[in-house]
């Protein structure tokens, strides 16, 4: 019989190699189960029981992990027991593992004002500057992920069109979008910049970027933390408040599911209580 274990190791090799999931990860994924086996103490899968789950499952809530996080965990264990189920090895079920209802997450997000202060807040002319204008004016114009821009090529993004592919999690390709500002930006950040010894659009790495974000919002006289997932919150919840379709947001963020996109309703739908007060039962006295 196999250990856990080498099953483990196996089913790592398998979200990486088959399913493509990116090394960030698998790493998480190791980490999540290395916890569970930890506590458990199994050395085979058959003795994977719902009771040994219930407990790892007080543990995590005892550890003082909040349910988004907890259900990372277990996320990770209903993984791993469906691809003991697909190998046709004996253990628990993975449809008996529910996950904790989690509260719904809350945005934080730029007011318009807010945000044009943002885009703005770099004023010069060197590299460095134009550097910092085009990468602020790609997050709100794509909704691209940090990881998703730290990787983008020179030859990635053709500026004589309004459209370029970007990978994203599991290696799926989607199309992102420049608005007019954003190819401005970069057009001007190029000339400036010339030719370097790289191929890599801005040469960044996500700490510089988020250093970069912080230091232009303190500059904006901007007191909410900002960081690169808040311009692309601010670009979905942009597109909805216009009269974008979910989907067609899904689409450009690149979400797997659209309850992932979904969240982004509880913002916009806010405004409803405003069309409600203006046109709701306007002719009655």
């Amino acid at each position: 019989m196999e250990n856990v274990a080498k099953l483990k190791k196996e089913f790592l090799e398998y979200l990486e190699i088959e399913k493509g999931r990116a090394v960030k990860t698998v790493e998480n994924y190791d980490r999540y189960l290395k916890r569970f086996f930890a506590f458990s103490k199994i050395s085979a899968p058959k003795d994977i029981s719902e009771e040994i789950v219930r407990k790892y499952r007080i543990y995590l809530n005892r550890a003082n992990l909040d349910k988004n996080t907890q259900n990372y965990y277990i996320i990770a264990l209903r993984m791993f027991l469906k691809y003991l189920s697909k190998r046709n090895i004996d253990s628990l079920d993975a449809e008996k593992i529910e996950l904790a209802k989690a509260a719904p997450r809350e945005l934080d997000l730029l007011d318009i004002a807010d945000l044009e202060r943002l885009l703005n807040a770099p004023k010069g002319t060197s590299a460095k500057i134009l550097r910092d204008k085009a990468i602020l004016e790609l997050f709100f114009s794509t909704g691209l992920r940090i990881s998703e821009l730290c990787n983008l090529k020179i030859d990635d993004v053709n500026l004589k069109r309004d459209e370029f592919s970007v990978r994203g999690k599991g290696g799926k390709i989607r199309v992102v979008f420049l608005s007019n500002r954003a190819k401005d930006a970069i057009k001007k950040y190029l000339e400036k910049r010339g030719e370097i010894d790289n191929d890599k659009l801005f040469s960044v790495t996500p700490r510089s970027i988020q250093r970069m974000i912080k230091k232009y919002a303190i500059v904006a006289g901007i007191s909410k933390k900002v960081t690169p997932h808040v311009l692309r919150h601010s670009f979905a919840t942009d597109l909805l408040q216009n009269g974008a379709d979910l989907r067609s947001v899904q689409a450009m963020l690149g979400h797997a599911n659209i309850s992932t996109t979904q969240i982004y309703t509880h913002f916009t739908d806010k405004q409803l209580k405003e069309v409600h007060k203006a046109f709701h039962g306007r002719r009655r006295k």
